[in-house]
């Protein structure tokens, strides 16, 4: 039985990207390969009273629930929607997600799983924030010392235009500004790997030979399953 060594990989970008198609393509090559994973959505998993800041968001800002659809567009009023009082209160709570991230990074390396994969990270909070301004950077970069450093961290990049007809929820010049803040940000991260518009396959590919590059799992022959353990299916998501 192998020891267990825990692989963090992170996918990021914005809406319409791509990375629900990535990382469902990744997990089942990861199953295939008879390896353990747990998947978590930030939003759900990671962020300090997610309910309530939604509900705040959509009496504050008169947005639209859910995501939107290329038949069925809505309007959302959330992240494109910037001011400095609201810049300071997400400093706030970005500071309270990246402690609970914290916690909960340290109770993923118990869960029994091989690798750890966030849909969406604190990345995608601080693509949110100013950051041509220097105190933002200081601030996302002390954070930065917080929160666990994924062996892997994708920057699902795509053209905004194509983007927005997949997730018509935010105006297209929102979707450009927040594309630019993304790759600003990865310089920021420092070691993202940004994954280009391409055919999904190809794209696919990509994730699968950085991710076991990357990782201390070996693939091919590596994968076996734990004694006791059914790897074809995703480690149990531990309880934030």
């Amino acid at each position: 039985m192998r020891a267990n060594i825990v692989t963090l990989v992170s996918f990021s970008g914005i809406d319409g990207a791509g990375k629900s198609t990535q990382i469902d393509a990744l997990c089942r090559h990861l199953t295939h390969s008879g390896l353990r994973y747990c998947l978590l959505t930030f939003w759900d998993d990671a962020v300090v009273l997610p309910r309530f800041r939604e509900r705040v968001s959509l009496r504050a800002f008169k947005g639209e629930k859910g995501v939107g659809t290329p038949g069925k567009p809505i309007a959302r009023r959330d992240k494109n929607v910037a001011s400095w009082y609201l810049t300071a209160f997400r400093m706030i709570l970005y500071a309270l997600d990246a402690l609970h991230l914290r916690s909960i990074a340290s109770k993923t390396a118990q869960s029994g799983a091989d690798f750890v994969i966030f849909d969406r990270y604190i990345y995608d909070q601080f693509a949110n924030l100013p950051l041509q301004r220097s105190l933002v950077r200081l601030y996302v970069r002390w954070l930065l010392r917080i929160v666990p450093k994924p062996h892997v961290a994708f920057l699902v990049d795509a053209d905004a235009e194509a983007a927005t007809i997949r997730k018509p929820e935010y105006p297209l010049e929102f979707v450009r500004r927040n594309r630019e803040a993304y790759l600003q940000l990865s310089r920021v991260v420092g070691g993202m790997r940004i994954i280009p518009p391409l055919p999904i396959q190809e794209a696919t590919e990509t994730v699968k030979k950085v991710v076991f590059e990357k990782s201390r799992i070996q693939e091919g022959g590596e994968g076996v399953p734990r004694e006791g353990s059914a790897a074809s299916e995703p480690a149990k998501t531990p309880n934030p």
